[in-house]
């Protein structure tokens, strides 16, 4: 399948799940369509409903792949083992759950296709906003389908969006006393499928991410890194799906400016 089957395939698929289970649900959901997973996580009947939609779709694309959807893997974690088979699909029906329960947004549709556990291609989409981005490994990043390269946003200092919800208090109180004063920190948006776009399109110019599960990072690893800027692990090693248990993760507009973070990163 060409390049541009590939994701003329997969949009109708995306747009399937968001106009039959995601958008008749935003700003309508009872209490008890909300679940609360733990571990500061929620679940809702958007998500479940959104991520059948979305697997029956792309099983009808690539046959021969695995689906690894975030409520399948929590509900049987013995799917995680499958993030590194020969082709897979990655599924974060509904990102930004949190955003999303609460009637707000940011939130989006992650959908990534990974080789032996590293993402080959990558879609990311906006229910609210309809922005579709997409990358292809050496094939470049794409914004609303013409070509993107990354920017800064050319602030002194840099804009940097840290999450720290999931460091431990160690870790938060180093990251606040030795990382941020060398930084203009803004709000986290909880949704890595709007926090990856603004890496990339010069609103923000670093991330720090310690959780890296594969569905929240594959698709917006790749767009970044496609586009120009760089997304890798504080070492510098590249992000793999099927290492996606470690912690700590980087994401910057820029090689430098990655290469200054992860610098400050190795001196805590």
């Amino acid at each position: 399948m060409t390049v541009d089957a590939l994701t003329g395939a997969v949009y109708p698929v995306i747009i399937e799940a968001v106009e039959k289970a995601i958008m008749p649900r935003f700003q309508t959901l009872t209490a008890g369509q909300i679940i609360d997973k733990g571990g500061n996580e929620l679940v809702t009947v958007a998500d479940r409903e959104a991520e059948l939609i979305l697997a029956e779709g792309l099983a009808k694309i690539l046959p021969e792949a695995t689906i690894v959807g975030e409520e399948a893997a929590s509900a049987d974690p013995a799917l995680l083992d499958r993030l590194g088979d020969d082709l897979c699909w990655i599924i974060d029906p509904v990102d930004g759950t949190n955003n999303f329960a609460a009637g707000k947004g940011p939130f989006g549709v992650l959908v990534a296709l990974s080789e032996g556990g590293e993402t080959v291609a990558g879609w990311i989409y906006d229910p609210l906003t309809r922005r579709f981005c997409h990358a292809l490994k050496d094939g470049g990043a794409f914004l609303m389908c013409e070509p993107l390269r990354a920017q800064t946003s050319g602030q002194s200092p840099p804009v940097a969006a840290i999450s720290m919800v999931f460091m431990d208090p160690e870790r938060r109180a180093a990251m606040k006393a030795h990382i941020a004063p060398h930084y203009q920190l803004v709000d986290i948006p909880r949704c890595a499928a709007e926090q990856y776009p603004r890496i990339a399109m010069g609103i923000n110019d670093l991330s720090i991410f310690e959780r890296t599960l594969a569905w929240d990072h594959a698709a917006g690893v790749l767009f970044v890194n496609e586009a120009g800027g760089k997304v890798a692990r504080p070492d510098g090693r590249p992000y793999r799906v099927d290492e996606a248990h470690l912690p700590g993760l980087i994401g910057a507009a820029s090689p430098a400016l990655f290469d200054e973070l992860a610098g400050r990163l190795a001196g805590l």
